[in-house]
């Protein structure tokens, strides 16, 4: 694909945030599965069906533009999904994995922070007011996920893993 406008751009930011949530959506439930802590599982399974939402929305946006989802595969999220099915596998200490766990899940948060957050402000730019709103529902989200994480670790996770069995 040729890139002659920032719609251009934001269209292909939209395909790759299209790929990465349904790469979560086949990973998350995994995850969940694997983890020791009832809060974290709780977590985990939450967001799972935020991030069938999200699809939702990207599906809603590109229909306001016009244009298909497909044609795009996020590499950035296939290794952040391969990253956290190493540590599924790997053997540790239950407590111990889930806050590996914890450490994956807020890499895919942070990152789609950083992609939810340019797509909302070239969607502003270009004048997609109904896009960027939707954007910036999903932005929240993302940031709220990562947030829940954070206090998961904090709270327990973390201190837990601490010391060993």
């Amino acid at each position: 694909m040729e890139f002659n406008t920032l719609h251009d751009l934001f269209v292909d930011e939209l395909r790759d945030l299209y790929h990465a949530e349904n790469q979560l959506v086949k990973a998350l439930p995994k995850v969940a599965k694997s983890a020791n802590s009832p809060q974290l599982q709780s977590a985990l399974k939450d967001h799972l069906q935020q991030t069938e939402h999200h699809v939702e929305r990207l599906e809603d946006i590109f229909a306001s533009l016009d244009a298909s989802p497909k044609g795009k595969k996020c590499v950035a999220m296939e290794g952040l999904v391969k990253e956290g099915e190493e540590i599924v596998k790997e053997r540790m200490r239950p407590e111990v994995k889930d806050a590996g766990l914890i450490g994956a899940a807020q890499r895919v948060e942070h990152y789609e922070i950083a992609a939810y957050g340019t797509a909302r402000a070239h969607a502003e730019q270009l004048g997609y007011s109904n896009a960027a709103r939707l954007l910036q529902q999903t932005l929240s989200e993302e940031e709220a996920a990562n947030e829940k994480l954070t206090q998961i670790a904090e709270s327990s996770v973390n201190e837990m893993a601490l010391h060993p069995a």
